[in-house]
């Protein structure tokens, strides 16, 4: 039978049992398989209840040297009470001087002390028990969260000067870099916001008129990460040059908000909205608009659209290409089968290939076809030569690209641009 004999009001402060008469001290700390916390008890005396129910400073401080004893046990395995058990007196009975030296020698976890309001600076030079004299029963989890935060960025280099900080609460990832950015213009100290807010128009007037467009290769919502490349790049120049006292964890977290709002703004969009958008609004081939298209790939999947259909052929092949395309399935075509001529997009490659009719079959012969080959930059470079072909058909390609006939000659320009892009 367990009777809790003192507990504090924080919930993970350790507790005082007492177990078939014996006293034990009750925490939990560690994870088991299910990543639930695990509880462990070890025994302790009068002496150390008395401590522990009068000194709030010394309760804290056992409770840090004991989680490593927890952690070490792993999901399964027992607490090493012997060693529990040994960090009794040395940490509730003895001087605050050999209190300091105990925790010179052993492991501890800081940040259970620094929530409940240790003095990090103390801490830090292994004064834990004056560290502890601003200590409190309730704990403030994002006092620890902050002391970590800046831990990294130290580690990395980066000391956040004042403009810095405030940048990093408007997009609200001081605490958590890889947290998705948002504007939040109440986190930062109003004095502050103007100068946050000038530096966010540099962005934006740096990214104005670029977008994030769709990537069906990475799924129905997924986005260009070429056309995210370009947007970061372009925004942390324009920053860095206007604002050069700015760390680049403050340009970065500009840059990404920037780049998370467009992609918003595209996943927001209508596939069709977004495919015209990318294209001209007329072309030489414009009459010559396709009527009926036949979408296949390589693993025998086929869809037809004719343009009665509700939604345009783009929005149509860019769904299809999302639904089917994976590692073992990267060759799309696309095919006017009465004008006889398509485009077949080798998404593996960055390379495409147009195919036009030579000469029809007749008396049972086959007929021949004329396949021409170009590089591709990217998704914005498909959805263009693939807007093109729907308006115009492959006479409408000549304006965009080199269309070579060897493939050798696209498989040596394909090594040229790779060298040329690791080069730089």
């Amino acid at each position: 039978m367990t009777d809790v004999v003192f507990t504090r009001r924080s919930g993970w402060i350790p507790n005082v049992v007492r177990e078939d008469g014996e006293l034990k001290l009750m925490l939990g700390a560690g994870a088991d398989a299910n990543h639930d916390p695990r509880t462990f008890t070890f025994s302790i005396g009068e002496a150390h209840l008395a401590v522990i129910r009068e000194d709030l400073a010394r309760h804290l401080l056992l409770w840090s040297a004991v989680i490593p004893l927890c952690d070490a046990a792993g999901t399964r395995g027992p607490l090493d009470e012997n060693a529990a058990v040994a960090l009794l007196d040395p940490i509730l009975l003895s001087a605050p001087a050999d209190v300091d030296a105990t925790f010179q020698r052993i492991q501890w976890a800081k940040g259970p002390l620094i929530s409940h309001g240790a003095d990090i600076n103390l801490l830090e030079r292994g004064q834990v028990c004056a560290a502890m004299r601003s200590a409190t029963e309730t704990s403030d989890a994002k006092r620890t969260q902050v002391y970590y935060a800046d831990r990294r960025r130290a580690e990395r280099g980066q000391v956040l000067d004042v403009l810095d900080t405030a940048l990093l609460m408007y997009t609200g990832q001081y605490l958590h870099g890889a947290t998705i950015p948002r504007r939040l213009p109440d986190a930062v100290n109003p004095a502050l916001l103007p100068e946050v807010m000038r530096v966010i128009a540099t962005a934006e007037q740096a990214c104005a008129g670029m977008r994030i467009g769709r990537d069906p290769r990475r799924g129905k919502r997924g986005t260009d990460k070429r056309d995210w490349e370009r947007m970061a790049a372009t925004v942390e120049a324009a920053v860095r040059r206007a604002h050069p006292e700015l760390v680049d964890d403050a340009v970065r977290t500009v840059s990404f908000l920037m780049c998370s709002e467009a992609v918003d703004r595209t996943r927001s969009t209508p596939m069709d909205d977004d495919e015209e958008a990318v294209g001209d609004s007329a072309t030489s081939g414009e009459s010559a608009r396709k009527t009926s298209l036949l979408f296949t790939d390589d693993k025998d999947g086929e869809k037809k659209w004719l343009r009665s259909h509700p939604r345009t052929a783009t929005a149509e092949f860019w769904e299809f290409v999302a639904d089917r395309y994976g590692s073992e399935n990267q060759v799309f075509t696309i095919e006017d089968e009465e004008m006889g001529e398509g485009l077949q997009f080798h998404f593996y490659a960055d390379s495409l290939a147009r195919i036009t009719t030579a000469r029809k079959g007749e008396n049972g012969s086959d007929p021949e076809y004329r396949v021409e080959y170009s590089l591709v930059d990217g998704m914005s470079g498909y959805r263009k030569l693939l807007g093109a072909f729907v308006r115009g058909g492959c006479a409408a390609l000549d304006e965009h690209g080199s269309w070579m006939s060897d493939a050798a000659d696209l498989e040596r320009a394909r090594r040229r641009r790779d060298a040329a892009a690791a080069a730089e």
